[in-house]
């Protein structure tokens, strides 16, 4: 069994762990949706709103993260690492920055729930933010090694089929 005490949201993949959390802040159930949520685009240069229905609390996880990652970052560098090209038909495409206002927005509902709070410039994790992104991270970490055992048990099974499948491409060669 995986010792989860050591385990930090650095030590796991950040996409299984922006889904797991985003899963976590979606059955917690504290972070309102605003009503606008199906409408809004997240940037200028975007034409549609995002496929995805749970689109708010995947960048709600993203943000807490990176937060977790670089503290006292602040809306305008939230703004460049979730901008993107904007393709301008015939001319050379250039980087645009993310909403603002959507940023500011999920900041103010994850300072709500108190997983970040201000400081000087930027924001930072709070100490109850860390523990609860470590305790994702570790139930994660730990499904990972539970799913990896069972990979290598059903490997050590399938080691002995692997003989009669050899046998078997010899004798198609034989009817050509």
């Amino acid at each position: 069994m995986a010792d989860k005490q050591g385990t930090t949201v650095k030590d796991v993949s950040s996409h299984a762990f922006v889904k797991m959390y985003a899963e976590h802040l979606k059955r917690q159930g504290k972070i309102e949706l605003p009503s606008w949520v199906d409408l809004v685009k997240t940037a200028t240069h975007k034409e549609l709103c995002p496929f995805d229905q749970d689109w708010y609390y995947i960048r709600a996880a993203s943000i807490a993260r990176h937060v977790y990652l670089r503290p006292h970052t602040g809306i305008g560098g939230l703004q460049k690492k979730y901008g993107s090209r904007a393709r301008r038909g015939t001319l050379t495409e250039h980087f645009h920055k993310a909403n603002s206002g959507l940023i500011r927005h999920i900041l103010k509902q994850l300072e709500a729930i108190g997983v970040v709070e201000k400081d000087g410039k930027g924001r930072i994790i709070t100490s109850t933010g860390q523990q609860d992104l470590d305790r994702i991270a570790g139930n994660l970490k730990e499904k990972e090694e539970e799913e990896d055992e069972e990979e290598d048990s059903e490997d050590e099974g399938d080691d002995d089929d692997d003989d009669d499948d050899d046998d078997d491409d010899d004798d198609d060669d034989d009817d050509e």
